[in-house]
């Protein structure tokens, strides 16, 4: 087993380990096979077609300079001048970002992870030794993400700033560290304390989903709550920017450099310190808890519906043309509905897709008033939530069984379009439309029954939209029938290409709207029969 150089560094407080009465032989053992189970484990962020070829290759390290990459976003932030509040609650708000959304992708496998439980607890090994490799584990991992994204900024800060920019900087994230892992670890505790089993699993995949959706609305807050007013910002406290970590982070700098002891600032220097402290000595007392509740994701507990029989929605059956189609149509559902890494992978974008309407809306509002709005076309902003289906789309061809894809190829399918148009629509009724019926039912209440034709419009252009992400995406490739593994960095790429059909529908809206009072109707029915000459031949022999 490779001896890594981060082993060689634990060697120098091997002393310490034993004063502290850890054997420590057995801990550098446990470590080495965790750090060698990690190079084989290929992250989040680096999926490659090629992956596999390199069986030696240590992917995580691979994937570290795309975090730099990321870290230089927040060099502009350090170099922006001597507000350092602003700044720096900006800077941390992006690395809390980057972090926080790499352990909600990979983290999760480190932290609830049962081989120490099932392997290693069996064996004449003590338990804090078990602990603590876990720990150091969790530590190793962090500490690597965290330098790859932080360590151009912090010598950034070094020479640009000063010295005592620079310890500030290097502490403070140390203590972003503290409770970013505390947070994520209490989070999956509460789970664990009610829940067992695939209930279990399905909840933390939610989780997964709803920290990284809550990050990007965080985000957003974040930078609200700046305004900036004849180059000079200004920050306004209000109760709820007490709660938001990056506030905390960004104020000891502004208390020590710029001397502002606000009682604000005080406070937020204060939680900053105190919060990541508190939340550890209180993981550490719960950490015997945890790992007895994670016995809990070794039970499998499956829970059947007599709902095999549920009938179609209406739209559904509108939509669903025989039995052949309806079959896949239901084959799909039940697939996105059960693969917990499709979940993870599509329903952040769906997420993201529902609040980002909003947010170039709020955008809007910083210098109209509401009644202001709702007399304009900002409702064209309902486009963004179309900005979902290509990543969801690609995605449709993946899964954790796709083992079982042969199965396409032995049963007697006359036709193979049904087996995409089935897919597609599962997708477009199932994931696409409610989000979309929401959105409207909200941007109705704003901009009034007089949008109504342009929403239906925008309907039938997103299943247009739909239909055209499938040639650029799937075709060729059965839905299910690729592993999560195999995907490419190219997907990405074809999929920001995709948005740009759905750019010029929308601007087609908005320009064949403006022509006349009847453009509009005339529009739609170009898109139904677009829609229904499409959908009836999607699938080329």
């Amino acid at each position: 087993m490779k001896d890594f150089q981060t082993l060689k560094f634990l060697d120098l407080f091997k002393g310490l380990f034993h004063l502290f009465g850890i054997h420590y032989p057995v801990l550098r053992r446990i470590l080495q096979v965790k750090l060698t189970m990690d190079q084989r484990r290929v992250p989040t962020i680096f999926n490659q077609s090629n992956k596999k070829d390199d069986k030696d290759k240590n992917y995580f390290l691979s994937s570290l300079w795309i975090y730099a990459l990321m870290g230089l976003f927040i060099i502009p932030f350090i170099l922006l001048g001597d507000n350092y509040f602003f700044q720096m609650s900006i800077g941390f708000g992006v690395i809390m970002f980057i972090v926080m959304t790499s352990m909600i992708s990979d983290f999760s496998s480190v932290l609830l992870d049962l081989r120490d439980r099932t392997i290693l607890s069996p064996k004449p090994i003590d338990k804090r030794t078990i602990g603590l490799a876990k720990a150091l584990h969790i530590c190793i991992y962090l500490f690597f993400l965290t330098l790859s994204t932080t360590g151009i900024p912090l010598i950034v800060g070094l020479f640009v700033q000063g010295i005592a920019f620079f310890c500030i900087f290097f502490v403070s994230i140390i203590l972003l560290d503290l409770l970013i892992i505390v947070l994520t670890a209490l989070i999956y505790l509460l789970i664990l304390k009610f829940f067992d089993g695939e209930k279990l699993k399905d909840i933390i995949n939610y989780v997964q989903i709803s920290l990284s959706i809550a990050m990007v609305i965080g985000y957003q807050l974040l930078g609200r709550s700046f305004q900036l007013i004849d180059t000079t910002v200004s920050f306004e406290p209000q109760w709820w920017q007490y709660v938001i970590p990056p506030f905390w982070f960004g104020a000891p700098f502004e208390l020590v450099l710029n001397r502002n002891d606000s009682s604000y600032i005080i406070v937020f220097t204060c939680l900053a310190l105190l919060v990541p402290v508190i939340s550890m000595v209180i993981y550490a007392k719960l950490m015997p808890n945890f790992e007895r509740n994670l016995q809990k994701l070794s039970n499998f507990s499956v829970t059947k519906k007599n709902n095999s029989k549920r009938k179609n929605t209406l739209l559904g059956r509108w939509m669903l043309r025989n039995k052949e189609e309806r079959a896949f149509y239901h084959f799909a559902t039940y697939m996105m509905k059960n693969e917990r890494e499709f979940r993870l992978k599509v329903y952040p974008s769906i997420g993201f897709s529902f609040i980002f309407p909003f947010i170039f809306i709020f955008n809007i509002l910083q210098g109209s008033s509401l009644s202001e709005v709702s007399e304009g076309n900002a409702y064209f902003n309902i486009y963004l939530c179309a900005l979902m289906i290509p990543s969801s789309i690609i995605m449709l061809k993946y899964s954790g069984k796709y083992n079982g894809a042969w199965i396409f190829r032995t049963t007697p399918i006359k036709d193979y379009g049904f087996l995409y148009s089935g897919t597609l629509k599962a997708f477009f009724i199932k994931l696409f439309v409610p989000v979309y019926v929401v959105l409207s039912l909200i941007f109705l209440s704003v901009f009034g029954i007089r949008i109504l034709p342009d929403l239906v419009v925008v309907l039938f252009s997103a299943q247009l939209f739909v239909v055209v992400c499938y040639h650029i995406l799937l075709k060729g490739t059965l839905p299910f029938s690729d592993s999560f593994s195999k995907m490419q960095q190219s997907d990405g790429w074809k999929s920001l290409t995709s948005m740009v059909v759905i750019a010029v529908m929308g601007g087609a809206h908005y320009l064949i709207g403006s022509l006349f009072d009847g453009a509009i109707y005339i529009y739609l029915l170009l898109l139904i029969i677009a829609n229904l000459f499409t959908w009836r031949n999607i699938y080329n022999k």
